[in-house]
């Protein structure tokens, strides 16, 4: 298979899969309860969904904000209306394509702030990373918060506590031995392995030794505060849903942020995830699909928006910048 084709099929089957599962989602329900789901999210609060979308805008621009504490360091300081543009520009090109975003972001901090094209990337991965440890927080925190219920739903399922620590022990073990082989074998794959896990460990750790590193673990806390208050507002729209508790939608969450990661920016998969984790707690389908469609509508729109409106200010604001 030529480099060609795989670039192509990394670029195609994420939408495909998306595609397939806006027509799975559809076709799974009846006329019935489309109409419900359809009622639902025209009778959304607006009220909510604005402060959905406004927790979601502070999100990316406290991420525009952390972004200078990374360059910093480097010798840089880009203009914030600069961070926030490419921020935006860069998420909304996610939608197209998967991962474009992070060159995009790299490329055009170099023509607009002259921030080199490595250097810049390198932050950007530094992100990434603190997103991934994030996540697996905020994953243990769900799981930590709702043990019997997701025990009790994976039980259900055939998978017995003896079986879930098997598969636990198993995961852990294949994981040490991986990180001793490749620690002490030289072959060239294994290097390369090495040299990006010393890459992204240098990344972290350099967080402890930037001037700003509490400003860092602030926006840090204020960026997943708000991915997390982004869907909790989105309760108030679906009536089933009020009632809802914090760990119960911190579930939610977690099969929402798994489902973002799965096809581009979650089409198709995010409502089924969020209807599957509710239906946990005994949501409904219909509410379920209403909430899962009402956040995700919201959001994408968001990015649409204002990532078009970036793409078009952001040279217009440098039209002096070489």
């Amino acid at each position: 298979m030529t480099n060609a084709v795989k670039k192509n099929l990394k670029t195609i089957l994420p939408i495909a899969l998306g595609v397939f599962l806006v027509w799975y989602s559809y076709s799974s329900t009846s006329p019935e309860d489309r109409a419900q789901i359809l009622f639902y999210i025209k009778e959304a609060n607006p009220f909510y969904v604005s402060v959905s979308i406004l927790l979601g805008i502070l999100g990316h621009v406290s991420r525009a904000v952390r972004w200078n504490y990374l360059l910093e360091p480097l010798g840089y300081k880009p203009k914030l209306k600069n961070n926030i543009l490419i921020i935006l520009m860069s998420y909304f090109a996610n939608l197209g394509i998967p991962r474009t975003g992070e060159v995009l972001r790299a490329t055009a901090l170099t023509t607009y702030e002259d921030v080199p094209f490595e250097k810049g990337f390198g932050t950007i991965v530094t992100e990434r990373v603190i997103d991934v440890i994030m996540l697996l927080l905020v994953v243990s925190t769900a799981l930590a918060l709702q043990t019997d219920v997701i025990m009790d739903v994976l039980m259900k399922k055939g998978l017995d506590i003896k079986s879930i620590f098997l598969l636990l022990g198993i995961v852990i073990t294949a994981g040490i031995i991986f990180i001793l082989f490749i620690k002490r074998s030289t072959n060239s794959i294994a290097l390369k392995i090495k040299s990006f896990i010393k890459g992204l460990l240098d990344g972290v750790l350099s967080i402890f030794h930037m001037k700003q590193k509490w400003l860092f673990l602030f926006h840090t806390l204020f960026i997943w505060g708000c991915y997390i208050g982004m869907l909790w507002v989105i309760k108030f729209t679906v009536p089933e849903t009020i009632e809802l508790n914090f760990s119960q939608l911190l579930v939610a969450f977690v099969a929402g942020a798994f489902a973002m990661a799965t096809t581009n920016g979650g089409i198709g998969l995010y409502p089924i995830a969020i209807r599957n984790a509710l239906a946990i707690f005994g949501i409904s389908a219909v509410a379920g699909d209403a909430f899962g469609w009402i956040i995700w509508i919201s959001q994408t729109l968001m990015i649409v928006v204002f990532g078009a409106i970036s793409f078009l200010l952001l040279p217009l604001l440098n039209r002096n910048k070489q």
